[in-house]
C-alpha cells in the first residue's frame, strides 16, 4: 500500500513517523521526502485506518491518503512510456558493461524480457570491446549488436571525487543504418517527385511515363539514357516512389562529379583506421544506407575500370566488404543507373565493361530529348515561370505567342535544364506583365550558335549523299511528329501520302505504333 501522508514542515516530524513504523513493525519497503509530504510505501497488510490510527499522536500531521504510485515511480512511468515510444534501441550501463535500462525496442532486438535484460553483460550481444563505450568523450561507433549492424551514439556517465572524475557508465543509442538512410533520404528528397512531375502531354512524355510506371513494379535493375537536362534522375524518383520500395531509402550520387578514391569510400564505406584520414569508428557507405531501398548511380559511363569491376563483384550476389574491412556484408538494394553517354560504343572501345553493362541494362528507359516533345514546351513554360516568379517574389507574367514561338523553334541542346535556366534568366531580368520575344532574344542567341555548332559536328559525321539524307529526314520527322502527332496529320503537313509517312515512322522507329514494336515492356 502506497501512502502520502501530509504535513506542516516541522524538523523532526519525518523521524517520528518512523519511529511509528518501528513500533507497529509494519515493513517499510520504500520512502520519499518531499516538502510537506512523506511518502511511503508500506507492507500491503497496513490499510489506511490503522496507518491514521497509529500517526494521530504525531503533532503536525495534517491529512493521511492512499496514493496508486509513489513520486519516483511515476516518474520512472513516464520514463520507461517515453524511452518505449523511440523507435532505436536505448541501453543505460554502469562501469562494468552490466545493462541497468533497456527500452522496448533493445528488449526487442535482444529477444530478452526487460527483467531478465537487467545485470547481464552488454558484450555477449555486440562485437566490440567494453572499453570503446566507456570513453570520457560522447562518440559515434559503428558495431554489430545481435546481428545486425548500427551506429551506436554512446554519452558517458561521470561521478566525482574531489578533482577526480571518472565514468561510471553510459547511455548507448542504437540507430539502424537502414533507418539512418531513411533520415538522409528524407532530408535530401522532399517527396515531391510523383509522376504528376513529369510534365507534360506529348505522346512521348505519356509513353515514357506508362513504361516508368510498369518498370516501378518490376523489382529489377533500371538504365536510365538519355542526353544531358533531360531529367533523368526526376524518372529515377519516379521509378522508386511508385514502387515496392517507396518509404525505404533512396540514395543517390553522381559517378562524375566524386574522384575515384573517394567514390569508392561513399559506396562501399570503410572500416575503423583504413586510412590515414579514416574516421575513427568507420563509416557506411551508400550501398548499406540504401539497404531496402533504391541507389542512383547517376553517370554511371564515368566510373572508372577499376570501379567497374568492384560493381561488377557486388552485383552478382550484393554483398561487399568495407574499405580495410574483414567482415562481409550483405544488402538489399535496386540499382538505378543513368547516362548521357553512349555505353555500347563505349563497350566496343573497351571503355565499358560488357558484363557490367548488361548487368545494369536488364530494363532500359529512353527518355526523349526536349527538341522531340516541343508539344510539351508549352506547359513546362507555364511551369517554370511560377517557379521563378516564386523564387524573385514577384507576380508570374504572362508570356507573348511570339515568344512562346520563339521557345517551340528553339534546338535545346541542354534540353528541359536549358529551358527551365532560360526562363528564370528572362523572369529575373524582366519588369513587366508580359515576356515578350525580344525578352528572349539575348538569352537564347548563344544557344543558337551551340545548335550551329552541333549541327556542323553532325555534318562533319555525315559518310555520304545517302545516309545525309536518311539522318534528314529522321531528324525531321521527329520534330514534326510531336506536333502533328498522327502519320494522316504529318502526311497533310508535309504534303505527301499517308503511306509515305507511315513507312518512313516506322523505318525510323518513331510514333506511337512503331516504338510500342521495340519497346522493352513487350520483350
Amino acid at each position: 500500500m502506497r501512502f502520502d501522508i501530509r504535513s506542516m514542515d516541522r524538523m523532526g516530524i519525518t523521524q517520528e513517523i518512523l519511529k511509528v513504523f518501528t513500533r507497529q513493525n509494519w515493513n517499510l519497503i520504500s520512502v520519499e521526502m518531499h516538502l510537506h509530504h512523506t511518502f511511503v510505501q508500506l507492507d500491503h497488510q497496513v490499510n489506511l485506518a490503522e496507518l491514521m490510527k497509529g500517526l494521530q499522536g504525531i503533532d503536525g500531521i495534517i491529512e493521511v491518503v492512499e496514493v496508486d504510485l509513489l513520486p519516483g515511480e511515476r516518474r520512472a512511468q513516464h520514463l520507461d512510456a517515453v524511452l518505449s515510444t523511440l523507435q532505436d534501441p536505448i541501453l543505460d550501463i554502469d562501469s562494468t558493461g552490466r545493462i541497468l535500462l533497456a527500452n522496448s525496442a533493445a528488449t526487442t532486438l535482444l529477444g530478452r524480457a526487460k527483467d531478465e535484460l537487467q545485470g547481464l553483460s552488454l558484450t555477449d550481444f555486440i562485437d566490440c570491446p567494453l572499453q570503446s563505450l566507456l570513453s570520457e568523450y560522447s562518440t559515434s561507433i559503428d558495431i554489430s549488436c545481435a546481428g545486425q549492424s548500427f551506429l551506436a551514439q554512446v554519452t558517458p556517465f561521470f561521478s566525482y571525487n574531489g578533482d577526480r572524475k571518472s565514468v561510471t557508465g553510459a547511455v548507448i543509442l542504437l540507430q539502424s543504418l537502414r533507418r539512418l538512410g531513411q533520415q538522409i533520404s528524407a532530408v535530401n528528397h522532399s517527396g515531391s517527385e510523383s509522376s504528376q512531375s513529369l510534365i507534360g502531354s506529348s505522346i512521348a512524355t505519356q509513353k515514357l511515363l506508362a513504361i516508368t510506371q510498369r518498370f516501378s513494379n518490376l523489382d529489377m535493375p533500371v538504365l536510365i539514357q538519355g542526353e544531358t537536362g533531360t531529367g533523368k534522375e526526376l524518372i529515377a524518383h519516379i521509378l522508386h516512389d511508385s514502387g515496392v520500395r517507396a518509404g525505404a531509402p533512396f540514395m543517390a550520387i553522381n559517378c562524375a562529379a566524386v574522384p575515384e578514391n573517394l567514390l569508392e569510400s561513399e559506396l562501399f564505406g570503410y572500416a575503423p583506421g583504413a586510412f590515414s584520414s579514416a574516421s575513427k569508428s568507420g563509416k557506411p557507405g551508400l550501398f548499406e544506407l540504401a539497404d531496402g531501398g533504391s541507389i542512383f548511380l547517376d553517370e554511371i559511363g564515368e566510373m572508372s575500370a577499376y570501379l567497374q569491376a568492384k560493381l561488377l563483384r557486388f552485383l552478382q550476389d550484393f554483398s561487399f566488404r568495407r574499405i580495410g574491412g574483414a567482415k562481409e556484408i550483405t544488402v538489399n538494394v535496386r540499382i538505378i543507373s543513368a547516362t548521357h553517354r553512349d555505353l555500347q560504343s563505349m563497350m566496343e572501345k573497351k571503355i565499358f565493361r560488357e558484363d557490367l553493362y548488361y548487368r545494369l541494362n536488364v530494363l532500359n528507359l529512353q527518355v526523349p530529348p526536349l527538341r522531340q516533345r516541343r508539344a510539351d514546351i508549352p506547359a513546362l513554360t507555364r511551369h517554370f515561370i511560377t517557379r521563378a516568379a516564386e523564387q524573385t517574389r514577384r507576380q508570374a507574367p504572362q508570356i507573348s505567342a511570339a515568344a512562346l514561338d520563339k521557345l517551340m523553334a528553339h534546338h535545346w541542346p541542354g534540353n528541359i535544364r536549358e529551358l527551365q535556366n532560360v526562363l528564370f534568366r528572362t523572369v529575373a531580368m524582366s519588369d513587366g506583365d508580359m515576356l515578350e520575344h525580344q525578352h528572349l532574344s539575348t538569352e537564347l542567341a548563344p544557344a543558337e550558335t551551340s545548335a550551329t555548332a552541333d549541327m556542323a559536328q553532325q555534318f562533319a559525321r555525315v559518310e555520304n549523299w545517302h545516309s545525309a539524307l536518311g539522318h534528314f529526314e529522321k531528324e525531321l520527322l521527329n520534330t514534326l511528329y510531336p506536333l502533328y502527332p498522327s502519320s494522316r496529320k504529318l502526311a497533310q503537313r508535309l504534303q505527301v501520302s499517308h503511306n509515305t509517312i507511315a513507312l518512313k515512322l516506322k523505318k525510323h522507329g518513331i510514333g506511337i505504333d512503331s516504338q510500342a514494336i521495340d519497346s522493352p515492356v513487350n520483350k
